[in-house]
């Protein structure tokens, strides 16, 4: 008799049918692997592609706790010839199976057999795959078993010096089944019962006593990493942020989950495959979560954490300071600037840009466009001054010459705070007369750069005023309806101050009037994003622009300017692919035998 390891806490995340008609999880029942009822089944076909093949033999056996409980055997009419070779490998001819029920008979008899159990197969893919094509051909709804493959286990866990491979007759030497293998159906089940049970054996000494571990198990998960699971104990399943920290309390990761238990166990089993992750989890003492009553709450906790601790296996937050913005500088006379944050001042400002290299590419489709002065000192307009060369090219309104430069340089400044707050259409005629001319006199490169260009800008120009009409209204009330719930939102100026979730039907105005009483207050501070991060922003924005999202209260105007980047973004992408070739199409769009420009 075979001796299961019995956990004291099961924690198994694995579909089961529920009688409530949800899904439920072996995880929620609390299944360990002694009370799991396994199904082995092995299958003879005509070939090797459920396809065009057909089962010839089925075979199974159903044990628990190592405990043999039944067994099902039938062959199988195929409605077809089975090939010679088929016919001697397994010993099943046409005369044997000439007289056996169809699959149509055999099938359904096989899902009573097997109702509420895992099925184990070796090379599951194979057996599992002939099964599910046969109930597709009949009509039948796959049930949601469970399925173990005993030879990707076995990959894991038997030696070379042990076997040469992992062949079933292979491992039924190995782990000493009391049946040979033969290319039978039955006895084939048989062998893998027992090559299932050694394989239980083997693993146990590891801690593995539950099936979620089991199914995820590998050998690249360390046993020192396996104990650790213990971390994820009494998490619930609901929303939230999930904090890895040290023996020191200090954070060394932060996440989000839809189900908090289900994503904090997942690092300690095979589904993780980040180096870093492993790395952080060994030196993981604990894990702090904060639950959410709803996902969007749970993002923006999890970006305002991030922000605040700094962890150090967050990507993320390695460089806190990549954000760059494009600043119209508030000077006499005024000129763009890359800066990295938002000051308290009159300038006007176009962003974030996820990199300096965008921020770049947008500045100069502004300063193609528009003759902006680029030194950096300042000005002062002297009569006896000389022009630059740029102001000699007609790049530059010269405002540091005293005269037309510097009267006329307000209305090229104007012209460029329009650009950057709300009417692009003066840089995109500029950039698409530029891009046609290129393309026309085939310098292809060039083009492509000025369209790369106004792309950067156009992105930008859409995102700012997508963030800045959010954080704009002084109030936001919102619902989601989902089937099993509905979502509330309270936003005050761009920054998330409420969410819950209530049952259907529950979003009633009593209820709606109560979350944003209790919303948290918000004192909004200057530029675009004046009370939360570009990132809660657009976190929000994903939210809001859900189709199931219905507002319920808006104090304030939200809207995107009617000439903004966001539709001048369309329309030009409709139409860059024709103007200049992508950076990959240049060389083929080069006239034949041309060389490089």
């Amino acid at each position: 008799m075979l001796s299961v390891p019995v956990p004291s806490v099961a924690h198994v995340s694995f579909a089961v049918a529920s009688p409530l008609g949800r899904q439920a999880t072996f995880d929620e029942l609390g299944t360990p692997l002694h009370a799991v009822t396994f199904v082995v089944v092995d299958l003879e076909t005509t070939g090797g592609s459920p396809a065009d093949c057909s089962i010839t033999e089925v075979g199974a056996v159903k044990t628990r706790a190592g405990e043999v409980l039944g067994e099902f055997h039938s062959l199988v009419n195929p409605g077809a010839p089975i090939p010679a070779f088929i016919q001697v490998l397994t010993g099943i001819s046409d005369a044997m199976v000439a007289a056996a029920p169809p699959e149509s008979t055999v099938l359904p008899a096989f899902l009573e057999f097997a109702a509420g159990s895992v099925l184990v197969a070796h090379n599951a893919p194979f057996d599992v795959g002939f099964l599910k094509a046969a109930a597709a051909r009949l009509g039948y709804p796959w049930p949601a078993f469970g399925v173990l493959d005993t030879a990707r286990l076995a990959r894991q866990l038997v030696l070379r010096d042990e076997a040469p491979d992992c062949r079933l007759s292979s491992l039924a030497r190995v782990f000493h089944a009391r049946v040979t293998p033969n290319h039978r159906a039955l006895d084939d089940a048989r062998a893998t019962v027992d090559v299932l049970h050694g394989l239980i054996e083997r693993v146990g000494t590891q801690g593995v006593d539950t099936l979620e571990e089991l199914t995820t198990y590998s050998a690249r998960v360390s046993p020192v990493l396996r104990r650790k699971r213990h971390l994820a104990d009494g998490l619930p399943h609901r929303p939230g942020v999930y904090l890895f920290e040290d023996s020191d309390g200090r954070t060394l990761y932060i996440g989000k989950a839809t189900d908090l238990a289900t994503r904090v166990r997942s690092y300690f089993t095979a589904s993780e495959m980040r180096t870093r992750m492993a790395e952080m989890v060994g030196l993981a003492e604990r894990v702090r979560h904060i639950p959410c009553p709803t996902l969007v709450e749970a993002e923006v906790r999890e970006l305002r954490l991030i922000a605040q601790h700094q962890p150090p296996y967050n990507r993320r937050s390695r460089f806190p300071d990549r954000v760059t913005w494009l600043k119209l500088t508030a000077e006499a006379f005024p000129r763009l600037s890359l800066v990295r944050s938002l000051a308290d001042d009159a300038a006007t400002y176009l962003g974030p840009f996820g990199s300096r290299r965008q921020a770049e590419a947008a500045r100069d489709a502004l300063q193609d466009a528009l003759p902006l002065r680029r030194c950096t000192g300042r000005l002062r307009p002297d009569p006896a001054g000389s022009a630059c060369a740029l102001a000699e090219m007609g790049r530059c309104a010269a405002p540091c010459l005293a005269g037309s430069g510097a009267t006329s340089y307000p209305d090229v400044v104007q012209q460029a705070r329009a650009a950057m707050t709300g009417d692009v259409r003066g840089v995109v005629a500029h950039a698409q007369a530029r891009v046609d001319a290129l393309a026309g006199a085939q310098r292809y490169e060039e083009a492509a750069e000025h369209r790369d260009r106004l792309a950067a800008l156009l992105a930008a120009s859409g995102r700012m005023h997508g963030l800045a009409a959010l954080s704009g209204c002084e109030e936001l009330v919102a619902e989601r309806g989902l089937p099993d719930a509905t979502e509330l939102v309270v936003v005050r100026h761009g920054r998330l101050a409420a969410s819950d979730r209530v049952p259907p039907g529950a979003a009633s105005s009593a209820v709606v009037d109560a979350v944003v009483a209790t919303a948290e207050s918000v004192q909004p501070g200057r530029g675009p994003t004046p009370a939360s991060s570009a990132e809660e922003l657009e976190v929000i924005l994903r939210w809001l622009d859900q189709p199931q999202v219905r507002l319920l209260a808006l104090e304030g105007t939200w809207a995107s300017p009617v000439h903004g980047g966001g539709r001048e973004r369309e329309q030009w992408a409709g139409r860059r692919a024709v103007v200049a070739a992508p950076s990959s199409d240049r060389r083929r769009l080069r006239p034949r035998g041309a060389g490089p420009h």
